[in-house]
């Protein structure tokens, strides 16, 4: 059975390097789950964080480091490392049933980003279980429209470790 793993991939940060990187993928049959890609804090390099189902990690690692632009490659633990998602959620709201989903929408922290007669929308940032677990909450109410961004994640700081000096 495939299990969700997520990677991030160091890349140089240059025209074409995200289609390659997917495409590697795709050539092998797995579906990548989330993809997030931004820069980072080095000039000139952008991170990939690649959250995919996959049973033959080590081969993907491979061939992963065989693309020139790709620098480095990490899988996250979840349990030493952070990993967040971030949700906006249109849910069909009468007005007469409003007070239950704010009650949700407490609970969970999430925020009131727009309002209209039938409707409320919500965003929500968390780990991904947290995530989950607050639209199956919400999905009784009648999600009209959904977006989830890719998963992001670092690595925490060891705590004997000094941190960088930049």
């Amino acid at each position: 059975m495939r299990e969700l793993h997520t990677l991030s991939v160091l890349v140089e940060d240059k025209p074409g390097v995200l289609a390659r990187v997917a495409s590697l993928f795709a050539r092998r049959g797995f579906n990548i789950h989330s993809l997030a890609v931004g820069p980072t804090a080095e000039e000139g390099r952008s991170r990939m964080t690649v959250a995919v189902e996959i049973d033959e990690l080590e081969q993907v690692k491979k061939q992963l480091h065989k693309l020139v632009n790709v620098i480095k490659i990490t899988e996250f633990n979840p349990e030493t490392s952070v990993e967040k998602e971030t949700v906006m959620v249109r849910v069909s709201m009468p007005v007469g049933k409003r007070g239950d989903v704010l009650e949700l929408v407490g609970i969970f922290g999430a925020t009131v980003v727009d309002v209209s007669p039938g409707s409320l929308m919500f965003s929500l940032t968390g780990n991904p279980r947290r995530v989950n677990d607050f639209l199956d909450l919400v999905r009784p109410f009648g999600i009209v429209d959904l977006v989830k961004s890719g998963r992001i994640a670092l690595a925490r700081e060891s705590k004997t470790r000094k941190p960088k000096k930049h």
